[in-house]
C-alpha cells in the first residue's frame, strides 16, 4: 500500500491554526503494516466505517476499539467471470501506535480562511528494526467536512485514553555535550515530533556543572508528566540523581545516607546526545534520538534497579554503575584533557593508564545474589535460605579493575554491555574483578569488549552477581596526582571512582547497594520489557 504523500503547500492543521507539517514519509512496502489481522488485534468494538482514499486507491476503512483496518474497494463482479475473484488485501495499524491526529488542509497564496480540507493524517510510531522506532504518517483523504469531523474527533477521544501518554515535560539540556550538538539534537529531531504529539515543554539549558542539581532541588514540577534530560551520561545520572534526592526530600527522609530510598514520583526521558550514551543504550538497545523521543511520546516506561554509592556512612550519590582503579584513572586523565574531542580524550586516557600500569591493593566484600529459579530449586530441596549464599563474602588483592553495575552498560565500544548478564531491573548488580595480570593479558582482555568473545574467558577475571558491594583500598598511602590523572586539587589520599561517566573521588571504604527498580525511565528495549527470566533475590 502506498503512503500518503503531501504536495504544494499542504499542512496537518488542528483547531484552525497552521502547522507545518514533517517532510512526508518516502514511499515503503506495505509489509510495515500488518497484511493480516491478529485475532486479538481484529477482536473490538467497531467505532466507525466510512470510505477514504488511502495511496492511490479508495478504500473501506473501520475503525475499531483496537485497530484501524481498510482494504481497496473491488468493483463489482460480473456473473461467472472469474478474472474478479481476487482475493482482498487488508491493512491495519493498531490504535495504541498512533500518537497524534490532525485535519490535513492545502493552502493557496490568495485563500483565505482554513484552506481545503483533503482529510486527516495520522502520526504513527512504527517499529523498523528490533529495538528502532521511527515516525511516519498515514493519509486518510475525504473532503468531507463533515465526515473528516467525526472521524477527527473520534481519533482525539480515543488519543485522550492514553493517561500514560505525557502532556507536560521538564526539558534539561546540556549545550556542552559530545560536541555541543546536544542543543542541535533537540530542536532538530526531537523538539517536532513533541510539538506534533502536542506535548508542552519548558526547555532549561544547563550553564554550569551541577546545574540541573541545583534546579531540580527547588523548581516546581507538579504541572509536569516528566523530566527528560538531553545530553550524555553524565548529564543523565545528575538528573536521575536530582530526582532520587527531590523524591527522599519530598518523603521526609534523610537525604545524607538513605537506608531504603523511596521511588522517585516522574519518570526520566534520556537523549542521547553524548559521546558514549551508555544510560541510553543500555535502556533502549540502541542510542538513537528518534527512537528515544518516541518511547517518551508513547508513554513507554520501564522501572530500573539504581545503586546508592557511600562513603562513611555519607551518600555521594545515586547511579548506575561504577568503575574503581584502571576504570576510574582512566576517566581523572579524561577529565584533565576536557580540551580534546571525546574520542581523542578516551584514547589519550586509556593509553596513558595502560602505560601507568599498576593494581590497586584492596578489600572486597560483597553480598551474593542467587536468581529466582535457584531459589525455587532450593525450597524444592528442601534445602534451608540460608545455605551460604546470606553471608558476606571477601575477597582480597592486586586489582587492576574493579566494576560495579546495575545496567548491562552498552556503548558503541561494548555493543554486548559491559556487563552483558545484568538487566535492567532484576534485582542484582554484576561485580567484575580484574586480578593483578600482565600489561599484554589486560589488553587482551579490554579488546574482548568489542568482539563477540567471552571478555571473562581469563584466569584473571572473575564475576559475581550481587546485591551489596564494599571497596575498601588498604593502601592509604595516597597517590601522586600526575601519575593517576587526578584533579591537582584532589587530596593525596583519594581515590578516583567512575560513577556513570561523573569522576568521584573517595578517601575511604565505598559502599554501593542496589534499590531495585527506584525509578522510572522512558523507554525501554523489547527485550527488557517484561523478561521474567532474569528476576534475582539478594538474600
Amino acid at each position: 500500500m502506498p503512503w500518503g504523500r503531501r504536495g504544494g503547500r499542504v499542512s496537518a492543521l488542528e483547531s484552525g491554526s497552521e502547522e507545518e507539517a514533517p517532510p512526508a514519509a518516502a514511499a515503503g512496502p506495505s509489509a510495515l503494516w500488518a497484511s493480516q489481522l491478529q485475532p486479538e488485534v481484529a477482536a473490538g468494538q467497531i467505532l466507525l466505517q466510512g470510505i477514504f482514499k488511502i495511496g492511490k486507491s479508495s478504500c473501506d476503512v473501520v475503525l475499531g476499539e483496537r485497530a484501524l483496518r481498510w482494504w481497496p474497494i473491488q468493483p463489482e463482479r460480473p456473473a461467472g467471470d472469474s478474472k474478479y475473484d481476487v482475493q482482498r488485501k487488508e491493512e491495519f495499524i493498531e490504535v495504541k501506535d498512533i500518537f497524534s491526529v490532525k485535519l490535513k488542509r492545502r493552502y493557496s497564496a490568495k485563500q483565505q480562511g482554513n484552506g481545503t480540507l483533503l482529510g486527516i493524517t495520522l502520526f504513527i510510531c512504527l517499529k523498523k528494526d528490533q529495538n528502532k522506532l521511527k515516525d511516519s504518517t498515514l493519509d486518510l483523504i475525504n473532503l468531507s467536512e463533515d465526515h473528516c469531523d467525526v472521524w477527527f474527533k473520534q481519533f482525539k477521544k480515543i488519543l485522550a485514553g492514553f493517561s500514560n501518554r505525557p502532556k507536560s515535560l521538564k526539558v534539561i539540556l546540556n549545550p556542552q555535550s559530545h560536541k555541543k550538538e546536544a542543543t542541535q539534537v533537540y530542536y532538530e529531531k526531537v523538539e517536532p515530533l513533541l510539538r506534533i504529539a502536542g506535548i508542552k515543554t519548558d526547555v532549561t539549558i544547563t550553564e554550569y556543572e551541577g546545574h540541573a542539581l541545583a534546579l531540580l532541588k527547588d523548581c516546581e514540577l507538579q504541572e509536569f508528566d516528566g523530566v527528560v534530560c538531553v545530553g550524555g551520561d553524565g548529564s543523565a545520572s545528575e538528573v536521575a540523581h536530582a530526582l532520587l534526592l527531590r523524591a527522599q526530600r519530598n518523603a521526609g527522609k534523610e537525604t545524607g545516607s538513605p537506608l531504603n530510598p523511596v521511588r522517585a514520583q516522574l519518570p526520566l526521558g534520556l537523549i542521547p546526545a553524548g559521546s558514549t550514551n551508555v544510560l541510553a543504550h543500555s535502556l533502549h538497545g540502541i542510542p538513537h534520538v528518534v527512537t528515544a523521543t518516541l518511547h517518551i511520546i508513547m508513554g513507554h516506561t520501564q522501572p530500573v534497579d539504581v545503586c546508592t554509592f557511600s562513603t562513611t556512612g555519607k551518600l555521594l550519590r545515586f547511579g548506575f554503575s561504577a568503575m574503581f582503579g584502571f576504570g576510574g584513572r582512566t576517566l581523572a586523565l579524561a577529565e584533565k584533557n576536557r580540551w580534546m574531542s571525546p574520542n581523542q580524550r578516551r584514547d589519550f586516557a586509556v593509553m596513558k593508564a595502560l602505560a601507568k600500569f599498576k593494581p590497586e591493593d584492596c578489600e572486597i566484600a560483597f553480598l551474593p545474589c542467587i536468581s529466582s529459579h535457584d531459589l525455587q530449586e532450593r525450597k524444592a530441596e528442601g534445602s534451608p535460605k540460608s545455605a551460604g549464599s546470606d553471608q558476606w563474602q571477601t575477597i582480597q588483592g592486586q586489582f587492576l579493575n574493579v566494576s560495579i553495575m546495575a545496567i548491562p552498560c552498552l556503548c558503541s565500544v561494548a555493543p554486548r554491555g559491559l556487563a552483558p548478564t545484568t538487566r535492567l531491573n532484576n534485582g542484582s548488580m554484576a561485580l567484575i574483578v580484574a586480578r593483578n595480570t600482565s600489561r599484554p593479558e589486560f589488553i587482551k582482555h579490554l579488546k574482548r569488549y568489542a568482539s563477540v568473545k567471552n571478555q571473562f574467558n581469563f584466569p584473571f577475571v572473575e564475576t559475581y552477581t550481587v546485591g551489596e558491594v564494599k571497596v575498601r583500598p588498604r593502601n592509604l598511602s595516597g597517590y601522586d596526582p600526575e601519575d593517576d590523572g587526578r584533579h591537582a586539587a584532589a587530596s593525596e589520599n583519594s581515590f578516583p571512582w567512575n560513577i556513570d561517566g561523573d569522576l568521584m573521588e573517595a578517601t575511604s571504604e565505598v559502599h554501593i547497594k542496589l534499590h531495585p527498580r527506584l525509578i522510572k525511565l522512558y523507554g525501554g528495549s523489547m527485550e527488557e520489557r517484561n523478561d521474567p527470566q532474569v528476576t534475582c533475590n539478594c538474600l
